[in-house]
């Protein structure tokens, strides 16, 4: 083991983004992106948990799947790494190994395989049967008794990981705002959420499995806003990559494309709208994805498309 992680309990500052003098509606952001270098976010909370599990079962592999610019894929190499444990990355995307034997990965795929990852490139139909038990028993087969994370960590470690975002203090804010994927960050806030709070996820999907959130938590104080504005995950548009470079120039702080940007976004979308009653305090949850900038502009400027300014 080459450092601890997991082992200290992260209490992350909040900066005071938007406030209306008029109305008295206020959005502070929690910087859970501050965590830690590569293991950040809500990454950080989702494998804090499952990482401690898979030491005190002694397993000595972790398997894990995601994408080519997963930022779940980044953390859970880096993390592997500081733990002294192998590493399994499952990879959407058969054609991508043609890149690995030609050294020209993409940032995020790179910086996994130098934490140790191996990275096992598969069809997307083949992906697609990630949680069939002959499909892990398959890879069982093949690398052992590995320790399995699903796919964006979410399992119900991840929303114990998740709860421990909000503290005491917390409960002074009024709403709750997070982005959504797999549903493991919001479960986790809403499960630690206090009675005359309400938990706002903006989803990064065209649709989203309310159900899988409703398998972590027994309240009901919570509300999807799906995505009507970016037309699904990981597309974006010239407004929103505007709207980043000006938060950023007048606050210093990154966001990601995919998660954080497009729900700040739309969080200052509801309030211009009027949305929000006079008074109230929102608290915003940054969870990291920053690591994905490199790739994302890269992609931009093939496309001929405006970049992020970081």
């Amino acid at each position: 083991m080459n450092a601890p992680l997991f082992e200290n309990t992260f209490r992350s500052r909040i900066d005071r983004i938007y406030f209306n003098s008029k109305t008295h509606i206020s959005v502070d952001l929690k910087r859970e992106d501050e965590i830690h270098a590569h293991v950040s976010g809500n990454k950080f909370r989702k494998l804090k948990y499952n990482v401690l599990e898979a030491i005190s079962k002694k397993r000595q592999t972790i398997l894990t799947y995601g994408g080519a610019f997963s930022n779940h894929i980044c953390a859970t190499a880096s993390a592997a790494n500081l733990y002294g444990l192998k590493c399994i990355g499952i990879i959407r995307g058969e054609e991508l190994k043609k890149y690995a034997d030609s050294n020209a990965l993409n940032s995020t795929l790179t910086f996994a395989q130098k934490q140790g990852m191996q990275l096992v490139f598969v069809d997307r139909e083949r992906y697609r049967l990630k949680d069939e038990i002959s499909e892990i028993d398959t890879l069982r087969e093949k690398y052992g008794d590995f320790y399995r994370v699903p796919e964006g960590g979410t399992n119900i470690l991840a929303v114990k990981g998740c709860e421990e975002i909000l503290t005491q203090e917390d409960k002074i804010y009024d709403i709750i705002a997070c982005c959504v994927g797999t549903g493991g960050t919001i479960a986790g806030l809403i499960n630690a959420s206090s009675a005359h709070q309400n938990i706002y996820g903006f989803s990064a999907l065209k649709g989203h499995n309310h159900d899988q959130i409703s398998t972590y938590t027994k309240k009901d104080n919570w509300k999807i806003f799906e995505d009507n504005v970016f037309n699904g995950y990981a597309k974006t548009n010239p407004q929103l990559i505007e709207f980043m470079n000006d938060f950023y120039w007048q606050t210093l702080i990154k966001l990601d494309p995919i998660y954080t940007g497009k729900m700040l976004y739309r969080l200052y979308d509801l309030i211009e709208q009027n949305h929000f009653e006079n008074g109230t305090k929102i608290l915003a949850i940054h969870t990291g994805g920053l690591q994905g900038i490199e790739g994302f502009n890269q992609m931009q400027i093939k496309k001929g498309k405006p970049i992020l300014q970081f």
